[in-house]
């Protein structure tokens, strides 16, 4: 089980949110995560600590199809994000680079920021430390799970020609 604090944004956030156009002129992770969600939360890439959790609403990562928002968000220490829904090309992205995500439609509503949550993706169950209550979330089947686990699609795939 790991567990981290909550960071709670609403639905549609988009990929200019997480990482804005401004900064795309470079693709280091450390560069990207000293800017992720600025523009909606200015202390988040000042306070956010490794193995914290964004929460968030429907359609989290709506928006252009830039692998830089999951990158960003990884690189800035996030362990989970947990969603209602993604936007069908962030959730991919996400997976690609090994970025934890999990959907659920109520969990979002029943935390609140500054929560602790607690989780285990092998199984799919978060619990919310502050509340007590526990959520069953869909998980991902084994090779997606060896695939985020191992980093992303590179690493994964790396591991599996054995290069």
């Amino acid at each position: 089980m790991q567990k981290g604090k909550v960071w709670k944004y609403s639905d549609n956030i988009d990929t200019d949110v997480i990482i804005p156009a401004r900064y795309l002129n470079t693709s280091l992770p450390e560069e990207l995560a000293k800017h992720c969600m600025e523009d909606t939360d200015l202390i988040f890439s000042k306070e956010v600590k490794k193995g914290d959790i964004i929460v968030a609403g429907e359609n989290f990562g709506c928006g252009s199809s830039r692998e830089h928002a999951p990158i960003a968000i990884k690189a800035s220490g996030i362990s989970l994000v947990i969603a209602k829904s993604f936007a069908r090309i962030f959730y991919r992205n996400a997976i690609n680079i090994g970025l934890a995500i999990l959907e659920h439609e109520k969990l979002p509503d029943e935390c609140s920021k500054d929560d602790v949550l607690e989780f285990d993706l092998t199984n799919g169950i978060v619990k919310n430390i502050n509340t007590n209550k526990e959520y069953k979330c869909t998980k991902f089947p084994d090779e997606i799970q060896k695939m985020i686990n191992s980093g992303g699609l590179i690493n994964y795939t790396k591991d599996k020609l054995k290069i």
